[in-house]
């Protein structure tokens, strides 16, 4: 309950708060290119659930057969705006929506879509969608820069399964057998500062 009640009042207070900003990057999604200001996409929520996270869009619109779900840096569907929303992270901001809705935890493992969930161990999957997702968690601290790691590969999505999604895996599950609120404000402190300083600390 103490979480939950985190989750409202911080989500809130940061849409009211960041509003305006949200506003013009909405705005600079509709200049830069045509389609809708949000990126809205399915993934898995608590107790296996899907819901569909909000994003501002920061790719072209329109169909894509076969794209990959992953996205490398110097993706040629990235837009110029979006681009730099990705940069500074402020893409996820109308995730505090879901937050709201309830659907996600400011803190939490981050919701991945149902293929990546399918590959998770029986047990790890099982531990991870025991809690609400977050907008953060220590995986999204560790690998804030996860599309400049996977830039220059020829399959930017095996090499996340392979390679990243283990040890994301690893620290969720790690994040919610010792999870805490005192954790949790430590968490999103660390996020802020990462944001902040343009580069994720390791560990």
């Amino acid at each position: 309950m103490a979480k939950r009640l985190l989750d409202i009042l911080l989500s809130g207070a940061g849409l009211l708060l960041c509003a305006p900003l949200l506003a013009a990057c909405a705005l600079g999604v509709r200049l830069d290119s045509p389609g809708p200001v949000l990126f809205r996409q399915e993934r898995v929520g608590r107790g296996g659930r899907t819901f569909l996270i909000l994003k501002l869009r920061t790719m072209r619109a329109g169909p894509a057969p076969g794209a990959s779900q992953v996205t490398a840096a110097g993706d040629p569907r990235i837009t110029r705006f979006g681009a730099w929303l990705r940069r500074t992270k402020l893409d996820e901001l109308p995730q505090l929506l879901n937050v709201l809705a309830g659907d996600m935890s400011l803190v939490g493992p981050r919701p991945e879509v149902p293929r990546f969930v399918a590959c998770y161990p029986a047990e790890a999957r099982a531990i991870v969608l025991s809690v609400r997702p977050g907008i953060t968690d220590p995986a999204s601290v560790r690998f804030r820069n996860e599309a400049e790691l996977l830039a220059g590969s020829t399959d930017p999505e095996r090499d996340y399964v392979e390679r990243i999604l283990p040890e994301k895996i690893a620290a969720y599950v790690a994040y919610v057998r010792g999870r805490s609120l005192a954790g949790d404000l430590r968490i999103i402190g660390a996020t802020l500062r990462a944001v902040a300083g343009g580069a994720a600390p390791a560990g």
